[in-house]
């Protein structure tokens, strides 16, 4: 069945590599017999696949947003308690 299984995913993946755990259990359960979740998650891990989306962006600031100077810039911290 593992055999079967990784052929399905793997062929899905080829056609829709954005397909996440969810999607690729959501798609495979009306395909096939009843999938697991945490079959196809280990599926995934097991053969390396990686569905393709876009990572979030949070270093970059916004661009009407104020950037404040750090107060502390200078000032060197040599005893406990002293900031």
């Amino acid at each position: 069945m593992n055999l079967a299984l990784m052929e399905l995913i793997d062929k899905q993946f080829l056609e829709t590599p954005i397909y996440g755990v969810q999607q690729m259990t959501w798609h495979l359960r009306f395909e096939s017999d009843a999938v697991n979740f945490n079959c196809v998650r280990w599926v995934l891990r097991l053969i390396r696949l990686m569905p393709i989306f876009q990572k979030p962006d949070a270093s970059r600031p916004a661009k009407g947003h104020k950037t404040y100077p750090h107060l502390l810039g200078g000032l060197r911290v040599d005893r406990p308690n002293q900031v």
